[in-house]
């Protein structure tokens, strides 16, 4: 007698079992609720361009200072546009000079730390000086950055 109970009473615990998953499925659905949030904003974004006109449509990749002599100057004029959403402050950098150059020639500006608002577009000198004590550079190149970072 105690091998029948044993199967009964087997079915009955699955069959609580299961009667409790489906009322916790029917409650749990029952205290469901939800509600859709729309949203809207923008992304700030910074963005600066470079180019050789006032109307900013010719981009500027390269610079060809030609050739210069020993404690020269030479100035190249530029456009810098702000083309982010956001008011930027300006920065120049350079890197990759050629070999035996860096220190003999530097290259300076006159947007060093200047705030530029959205759209906004400012012109941009740059003056390439060579050390009057220079010998034995024939050529040179090195890559000039412009960066915009987000000021408030």
């Amino acid at each position: 007698m105690a091998m029948k109970r044993a199967p009964a009473r087997m079915a009955l615990a699955i069959a609580i079992a299961g009667l409790a998953l489906t009322m916790s499925v029917l409650v749990s659905g029952l205290l469901t609720a939800s509600q859709k949030i729309s949203n809207t904003g923008s992304v700030m974004a910074v963005g600066v361009g470079v180019y050789s006109n006032s109307a900013c449509t010719n981009n500027v990749t390269s610079i060809n200072w030609s050739s210069l002599e020993p404690g020269a100057t030479a100035n190249t004029t530029v456009y810098i546009k702000n083309r982010g959403n956001t008011r930027i402050m300006l920065n120049m950098t350079t890197s990759n000079w050629s070999t035996g150059v860096n220190g003999k020639i530097t290259l300076s500006w006159n947007c060093e730390g200047h705030l530029l608002d959205a759209g906004s577009v400012v012109q941009a000198v740059f003056t390439l000086s060579v050390s009057s004590t220079i010998s034995g550079v024939t050529s040179f190149s090195f890559d000039i950055t412009i960066t915009g970072t987000e000021h408030a």
